[in-house]
């Protein structure tokens, strides 16, 4: 599985960014993917998740300000992300875990077996 992320950027707190993950080399509706962040220091943590049956789960500290997504036509992923706080500074990757998988594995990144390069978001 190839996956390509896009759309990261600097924004102003409370600002809003879209990211995007382009799914390529597996059939895109049999795979469970996710958004995952990492900061400068810190260790790789779980952003948002979703299954094949098209359940979600966020990690806590979402709030309610971002939506994971995914636009099968055109076998893409998508992180909406609003109200953003200098906290949620990182770098954001997509990954594909290529068997059936739990709604609660969702936020755990050893399940992961693909990785995009990922992309950077920054909030001042």
């Amino acid at each position: 599985v190839q996956l390509v992320e896009s759309g990261g950027g600097s924004v102003q707190t409370g600002g809003s960014l879209s990211l995007s993950c382009q799914v390529s080399g597996y059939d895109y509706i049999a795979i469970c993917l996710g958004w995952f962040r990492q900061a400068p220091g810190k260790e790789r943590e779980g952003v948002a998740g979703l299954d094949t049956d098209g359940s979600t789960n966020y990690a806590d500290f979402v709030g309610g300000r971002f939506t994971i997504s995914r636009d099968r036509a055109k076998i893409t992923l998508y992180l909406q992300m609003h109200s953003l706080k200098p906290e949620d500074t990182a770098v954001y990757y997509c990954a594909a875990m290529t068997t059936w998988c739990l709604e609660s594995w969702l936020l755990e990144a050893p399940r992961y077996s693909s990785w995009g390069q990922g992309t950077q978001v920054t909030v001042s």
